[in-house]
């Protein structure tokens, strides 16, 4: 069992790693930032503070050293101290109880040879437990749609790829418990345990949509059923005043 360490306080003069240049990678921002998968996932592992989910935060070995680092895509994490990470605006591996346990890497023509050809055994050497590939395109920059690898005895073994069809690739992360499923160009979760996707943003927004339109059918129907136990009250009052005239005359 790992012990947490401290979070340092938000008044407390933290040093930071610094920050750099953002990148103009579109891929990422249309697969990862549009669907806002970094806000679902922490959502699925309940954004506690010994989880991390974040986008481009560099893991290095030392705080101090400013060579050597990596930007994955997506960066998971269980059992570490969220707060001092964000803090420190890095997951530095001698400050943290443990390397991460899930980076995960999209294809941009620009990245592409880098993450194939180099970040395999950078992140084998940090003991990131799986590293993981997503090209939208098909294979059009990495070799493949979908591809996974899980560090064994240090170095990385393949995780099988299950081809549903033409449009669609299933791999499953033994870290996560999720399958990253690649289908028609999109990176999708899905949960075997619920047996359900992870809902994304425009998920989301249309279960609500979803919702408030049940919810407008619904109160018409009962406000339709009202207005005709109203007008069925008004017709047996009607009868009952003309029986009630006819007794008299």
């Amino acid at each position: 069992m790992t012990t947490k360490q401290t979070a340092p306080s938000s008044s407390a003069q933290v040093e930071q790693y610094p920050e750099r240049p953002s990148r103009n990678n579109v891929q990422n921002s249309v697969i990862l930032d549009d669907p806002a998968w970094q806000a679902a996932l922490a959502r699925h592992f309940g954004a506690t503070g010994d989880t991390i989910v974040m986008s481009e935060m560099p893991i290095v070995w030392t705080f101090s050293q400013r060579r050597g680092q990596l930007y994955p895509d997506l960066l998971i994490a269980f059992d570490v101290d969220r707060d001092a990470a964000v803090a420190r605006r890095c997951f530095a591996l001698d400050e943290r109880e443990k390397p991460p346990d899930f980076v995960l890497e999209v294809a941009s023509e620009s990245t592409a040879p880098n993450d194939y050809e180099n970040k395999p055994q950078r992140y084998a050497d940090f003991g990131v437990s799986e590293y993981w590939r997503f090209d939208s395109t098909g294979g059009k920059f990495y070799p493949a749609p979908l591809a996974g690898d899980r560090l064994v005895d240090g170095q990385y073994q393949p995780i099988s790829i299950v081809k549903v069809d033409e449009e669609r690739y299933w791999g499953h992360s033994d870290t996560l418990n999720l399958d990253l499923c690649w289908e028609y160009g999109q990176l999708r979760w899905y949960d075997p345990v619920s047996q359900r996707y992870i809902a994304n943003y425009d998920d989301q927004a249309d279960a609500r949509a979803a919702a408030e339109a049940q919810l407008s059918a619904t109160e018409a129907e009962l406000d339709s059923e009202r207005q005709a136990r109203l007008a069925a009250e008004t017709r047996v009052q009607e009868l009952e005043e003309q029986l009630k005239a006819q007794k008299e005359g």
